[in-house]
């Protein structure tokens, strides 16, 4: 049986219309929208043809996809990234986070590489990584992650793609990236 074969084909079919193309070791639906769609997939660590595939959760929603997109081009990853040399908790968090997927992926199959993904555990390199990870995880796994998921909630998703009682940047003391020049 096919990783595929274990999610059903209404959720293939509309992953594949979000990603618009077919999906590849969909292992299944880790977060839907409180609108019902499937916003991240777990995928296998190995593709079908043996292709290396080492992102766990993967963003299929083209609504948080643009959000991850708009928030990477603000500049918002320079900010956390400043953040984890600042604040140790932060950081460490970030390593827990990190060690704790490739946990995750390695119960599924081992790929012998301690990459995991969004840039975890040094920097930050991904949101849509990060945004995946958080939503397929739930509040408090990975802080960054927890971050980018409330600044989507905030630009408007909140209710629709993602949910209603998703923790607020004021709840999360997430600083205000804009007054920041990190440039």
């Amino acid at each position: 049986m096919s990783a595929e074969a274990r999610v059903s084909q209404d959720d293939l079919d509309a992953i594949a219309a979000q990603l618009g193309r077919p999906p590849r070791g969909v292992l299944e639906v880790s977060y839907r929208s409180p609108d019902g769609k499937p916003g991240v997939v777990k995928t296998a660590p190995r593709l079908e043809d043996g292709t290396p595939f080492p992102t766990l959760y993967y963003l299929t929603d083209p609504r948080l996809t643009a959000e991850a997109s708009r928030q990477e081009s603000a500049g918002i990853m320079r900010g956390m990234t400043a953040r984890l040399a600042e604040d140790p908790e932060m950081a460490a968090n970030y390593r827990e986070a990190h060690e704790r997927y490739l946990a995750q992926r390695n119960q599924i199959e081992d790929l012998g590489t301690d990459f995991s993904g969004g840039g975890m555990p040094e920097r930050v390199k991904c949101l849509h990584v990060l945004m995946a990870y958080a939503l397929a995880e739930g509040p408090g796994v990975v802080r960054l992650g927890d971050e980018s998921v409330a600044l989507a909630c905030e630009a408007g998703l909140r209710g629709n793609a993602l949910p209603a009682d998703w923790p607020t940047p004021e709840e999360l003391g997430i600083p205000d990236y804009r007054d920041e020049d990190r440039a």
